[in-house]
């Protein structure tokens, strides 16, 4: 639930106003520069940008694109997905993942994620391919669904945290599959690679991988942007004709495309917010380290899960109880901020009623889905305000645990 941050005593849910202050002249030169060049679309700006996001996420290549939708599906597009595949996914996540998956003519197939990671499971991704999957007389991967051929995996990295990767690059090794890491959440989470012996960043891990830059992420624009990172330069030569209409020059079209491109203004400020962005994840983690603190003799409640192979930015700090809406009149009624990320998963949103997916199918996601709260999360969150959270978070469980007396 929203809460305003104009109140000494209000604790919003995120803060995007004081970052945008603290770097108001620097924000503000990028407008000066557009307005006495005129460089609004593509140019400098644009580039460095790329080059800068490349270099942060330890890719060869970053493209800037207009939002994250057109990122995930610009790089399923550019990565040989085909009309009629079907790509694999998880239920727990934003819509934009799935709209991506269909919108470049592909039909999203759910797997169930890890209880403590939210993210993809390696045990139900396995199941999936060896038990819903059969291989065709000229070795395809056919889906039992809908007969269509399993072409691609889209791991979400969801709330900052990177999904268990090298198991699932083995498995769509083992099945050709192709890989695309839908990173929207998780600008500069790390994964340590037993198969490559180093950590390695969110977006360099796949054939390619999408980057959203909505103002509330990690790393946000004042508007809409994203970017697809990849180290297949064929992959980001496709990506650059699809954002522009398909043009490989001007007025001269390979393919049919979109309108995709980056405003220069977004790339500009997106340029002076990288260089603050390690910073920012570091007090990030900070903050998750401090809640795990003051929650953990909370009863009822369950902090998020970080594995030893994971540097998760947590771009969101979700816990768990069976009391959510209970806990969320609570905060919200000392003026905490909260949200619920996400309500209703997607298999069963009315937008996909086509797929005759029921409930009861994909259980972890569903139990999750009832139980989550995003508690207050940003850089300039203070130690003091961690601790009024906390202190409510355990003020109500508390309440819980309180015999109830009958008035007769």
């Amino acid at each position: 639930m929203s809460i305003p941050n104009n109140a000494p005593n209000n604790i919003p849910f995120l803060d995007l106003v004081t970052p945008h202050v603290e770097l108001e002249r620097e924000l503000t030169e990028v407008f000066h520069q557009a307005l006495h060049t005129a460089g609004f679309i593509g140019g400098p700006l644009v580039q460095e940008f790329e080059e800068a996001f490349a270099t942060f996420c330890d890719t060869g290549h970053s493209i800037a694109v207009a939002n994250g939708t057109d990122a995930l599906r610009f790089a399923i597009m550019a990565c040989g997905i085909q009309t009629g595949d079907v790509v694999i996914t998880v239920p727990h996540t934003f819509i934009a993942t799935t709209e991506a998956i269909s919108q470049a003519g592909a039909t999203p197939e759910f797997v169930d994620i890890d209880e403590n990671t939210y993210n993809m499971s390696i045990d139900m991704l396995k199941r999936h391919l060896e038990e819903q999957c059969t291989r065709n007389g000229s070795g395809k991967l056919i889906s039992h669904r809908n007969g269509r051929p399993v072409t691609a995996v889209v791991p979400v990295h969801l709330y900052g945290q990177m999904a268990d990767m090298d198991p699932i690059l083995e498995l769509a090794e083992q099945y050709g599959l192709k890989v695309i890491e839908d990173a929207c959440q998780a600008h500069g989470a790390e994964y340590f690679s037993k198969r490559e012996n180093r950590w390695m960043k969110a977006g360099s891990m796949g054939q390619g991988a999408a980057f959203s830059f909505y103002p509330g992420k990690n790393l946000g624009a004042c508007g809409e942007a994203g970017a697809v990172t990849t180290n297949d330069a064929n992959v980001s030569a496709k990506i650059k004709m699809l954002r522009d209409h398909g043009q490989v020059k001007k007025y001269y079209h390979d393919v049919e495309g979109y309108n995709g491109r980056l405003d220069a203004i977004q790339a500009g400020l997106l340029g002076i917010k990288l260089r603050h962005l390690s910073e920012w994840n570091a007090q990030r983690r900070k903050h998750a380290e401090e809640y795990n603190r003051l929650l953990s003799d909370v009863d009822g409640v369950i902090c998020p899960s970080e594995p030893t192979w994971s540097r998760a930015v947590y771009h969101l700090y979700v816990v768990r109880t069976t009391e959510r809406d209970g806990m969320i009149r609570h905060l919200n009624d000392a003026h905490i901020g909260t949200g619920i990320h996400y309500p209703v998963p997607l298999h069963l949103q009315k937008a996909y009623l086509s797929f005759e997916y029921q409930q009861g199918d994909f259980p972890v996601t569903e139990r999750v889905a009832a139980e989550i709260v995003s508690l207050p999360m940003f850089p300039q969150l203070t130690s003091d305000q961690q601790a009024r959270v906390a202190a409510e978070v355990s003020s109500f469980t508390a309440e819980l645990d309180e015999p109830q007396t009958l008035n007769v």
